[in-house]
């Protein structure tokens, strides 16, 4: 025992060695599909074919005719402008009507709140269901264009209950000085509060904007011009039917496990890179929203 103790070991030192070797095996396996398809999308395309097991690096010789091909095709690119669309303008649109929601119930002493609240928050449990939904879609005209992708789902009620938390963390001396102050309820909205939650919007707008990007089912039931396709429903298309992408007999067939690795990077890189960017902001904005309120 005593020596154990020289020696600096007991339970929180093999507490922290277990812990971090479990962490770096988590690391690993969440890590290495996607490095996986990176080294697989410039490797020899017939000897990815024969390959069996792990792959640590790209087979020779080094090919990148798979993202060529890729960025050559129509479709490829008519999707990554749908989505970046979508993306955008979806994403803008639903932080201005979140915002809005979420101030009205963060609000004291408002007429019905309390039965607006009730009729918002049924919607989390209880649907009209998928044909309901398409018939007001059609009824409202939307179809075939992008505003069935964005309008829809233009509010997400567990996020509005979020930012509603983070409103409601806004001390209310900074609310009633504003309001003595002449603010109007868009002023106070604009010019105080958002400014003081930038952390819950951060959250929320990565919540929105990874779900336009990864959406593709909606596509496939309000669209039908190919060329309003968003891009993770052309991938989808195209990881069903390869030949899709070049044909049958064409160059880009001896290509196709290759392009199936390659439009995975191309598709998933764009979240990838600005997730970084919001990462400080996500543990924050969610444990607000989870322990206030």
């Amino acid at each position: 025992m005593n020596r154990r103790k020289k020696l600096g070991f007991n339970g929180h030192t093999a507490f922290v060695i277990f812990n971090t070797i479990f962490m770096i095996f988590m690391i690993v396996i969440t890590l290495y599909p996607f490095y996986y398809s990176v080294i697989a999308s410039f490797s020899n395309p017939g000897k990815l074919m024969a390959h069996q097991g792990a792959l640590l690096l790209p087979l020779k010789p080094y090919t990148g005719e798979a993202y060529q091909v890729i960025f050559d095709h129509p479709l490829v690119l008519s999707g990554f402008k749908n989505s970046f669309i979508v993306l955008f303008l979806g994403t803008f649109l639903n932080l201005v009507a979140t915002s809005l929601g979420a101030y009205f119930l963060s609000l004291k002493n408002v007429l019905w709140k309390d039965v607006v609240a009730f009729m918002i928050i049924f919607t989390m449990y209880f649907g009209g269901g998928m044909i309901p939904v398409y018939l007001t879609v059609k009824q409202l005209g939307l179809t075939n264009t992008l505003w069935s992708l964005m309008i829809p789902g233009l509010i997400g009620t567990y996020n509005m209950i979020i930012l509603r938390t983070g409103f409601q963390a806004v001390p209310d001396s900074l609310k009633e000085a504003a309001i003595l102050d002449g603010a109007s309820h868009m002023q106070l909205l604009t010019q105080v509060i958002l400014p003081l939650c930038k952390a819950n919007l951060a959250v929320i707008m990565l919540y929105y904007a990874v779900g336009h990007w990864n959406a593709w089912f909606n596509a496939s039931i309000y669209i039908r011009d190919n060329t309003l396709f968003p891009i993770q429903y052309v991938a989808r298309n195209f990881m069903e039917s390869p030949d899709l992408m070049g044909g049958a007999g064409s160059e880009a067939a001896r290509y196709q496990e290759l392009l199936k690795y390659a439009l995975i990077i191309v598709v998933s890189s764009p979240i990838v890179i600005i997730y970084p960017f919001l990462q400080k902001y996500f543990a924050k904005g969610v444990m607000v929203g989870a322990l206030k309120g």
